[in-house]
C-alpha cells in the first residue's frame, strides 16, 4: 500500500441569473455545468502532469524537439530495459512534439497505418505499443539558478544505496529545483532532484531518487541534464489520482447539495444564494490526491 495525501481541492464557483435559471435542462448544462466541469479537468491535468517531476528516466535532447521514429523506438527501449509491461502504454507530447511527428509519414500516410484519423483529425493513434496523445499542459522544466559548471563534483563521498549527496564547484550559488535530472560519473543511468535545494558556501545537498546504484568517491563529476519540455511515456501504474467524496455543507439543505460519483471520481455540488449580489451560487468541487506510484514505469521525452 502507498499513501497518497489529499491535499487538492479542485473547484469551480460560479453565479447564476434569474435568466439563466429559466433555461432547460439541456442547455442549463451545456451552458454552465459542462464548462464549470471543464475547468476542473483543465486543473486535473495540469496536476499530473506535474508528476513529471518524480521520473528521473529520459531520452531525447533538451530544447530539440522529437521529430523522428527513433524518438518514439529509444522510448520503447529505454521502458523495455526497465521491464514495463507492453500493456497499457502511453505517450503524452507537447504540442511540439505532436505537431513534429504527425508530418512523418510514418504516423500520417494511410499506405503505412492502416488509418485515415491522423489525417482527418490530427492523431497520432496508437503507434510502436503505444497510445499516443497531446497535451497541451505539459511542463517545461527549468533546473533554476544553481551557477554549475562542468566542474561541479561530490564534495564527498557518497555510499551505495544512499540517497543524499551534496555537489560543490569552486564558485555555487543559488538553487537547484526538484525534478531535475542528473548523472554521476561512473553510472550512465540517470537520477533525479526529489526537492528544491539551496547552495551555501560553494555547496548544495541534494536528495535524489533513486539511491545510489553504487559507491562514489569524492570528487566524482556532476553532469545536469538541461532545461527541458517534458513529454511522457508511462505504463497506467506509474501513477495515481485519487478522489474522496466532500462533506455536506453545514448548515445547507438536502436539495441543494449533492455527490455526483463516477468511475471512482467524485464531484461535490452545492447551491447558494448570494443575497448582496441577488443571485443563485453553484460551487462544484472535488476533493483529491496525486502521486507517482513507480517512477520506474514512467519516461521523459526530451524536448
Amino acid at each position: 500500500k502507498v499513501p497518497v495525501v489529499l491535499d487538492n481541492i479542485m473547484d469551480v464557483s460560479f453565479g447564476i441569473t434569474n435568466k439563466e435559471l429559466t433555461l432547460d435542462i439541456r442547455d442549463f448544462s451545456q451552458q454552465l455545468i459542462v464548462p464549470a466541469v471543464n475547468a476542473i479537468q483543465q486543473k486535473v491535468d495540469e496536476a499530473l502532469c506535474q508528476l513529471y517531476a518524480d521520473v528521473p528516466y529520459y531520452v531525447g535532447t533538451p530544447g530539440s524537439t522529437p521529430s523522428s521514429v527513433a524518438a518514439i523506438t529509444a522510448i520503447r527501449k529505454e521502458m523495455n530495459d526497465n521491464k514495463v509491461p507492453m500493456d497499457g502504454r502511453m505517450a503524452v507530447l507537447d504540442t511540439a512534439a505532436d505537431a513534429k511527428l504527425l508530418e512523418l509519414e510514418t504516423f500520417n500516410s494511410m499506405s503505412t497505418t492502416g488509418e485515415t484519423d491522423a489525417i482527418i483529425n490530427a492523431r497520432l493513434g496508437r503507434k510502436f505499443g503505444f497510445d499516443f496523445f497531446m497535451d497541451q499542459n505539459i511542463c517545461s522544466h527549468n533546473n533554476g539558478d544553481l551557477s554549475a559548471t562542468a566542474s561541479m563534483k561530490l564534495s564527498a563521498a557518497v555510499n551505495k544505496d544512499i540517497n543524499v549527496a551534496t555537489f560543490a564547484d569552486t564558485s555555487l550559488t543559488g538553487t537547484i529545483k526538484k525534478g531535475t535530472i542528473f548523472t554521476i560519473a561512473g553510472d550512465s543511468r540517470p537520477y533525479v532532484v526529489t526537492k528544491d535545494a539551496a547552495a551555501a558556501s560553494n555547496a548544495v545537498t541534494v536528495t535524489f531518487y533513486p539511491a545510489a546504484r553504487q559507491d562514489f568517491a569524492s570528487n566524482t563529476a556532476i553532469t545536469l541534464v538541461a532545461n527541458h519540455a517534458a513529454s511522457m511515456a508511462f505504463h497506467r501504474n506509474a501513477f495515481s489520482m485519487v478522489s474522496r467524496p466532500l462533506a455536506k455543507p453545514m448548515g445547507t439543505a438536502s436539495e441543494s447539495y449533492a455527490i455526483i460519483s463516477d468511475s471512482g471520481l467524485s464531484l461535490r455540488v452545492v447551491f447558494g444564494y448570494d443575497i448582496n449580489k441577488k443571485r443563485d451560487i453553484c460551487s462544484i468541487d472535488m476533493l483529491c490526491g496525486f502521486k507517482t506510484m513507480i517512477p520506474e514505469l514512467a519516461c521523459r521525452l526530451l524536448g
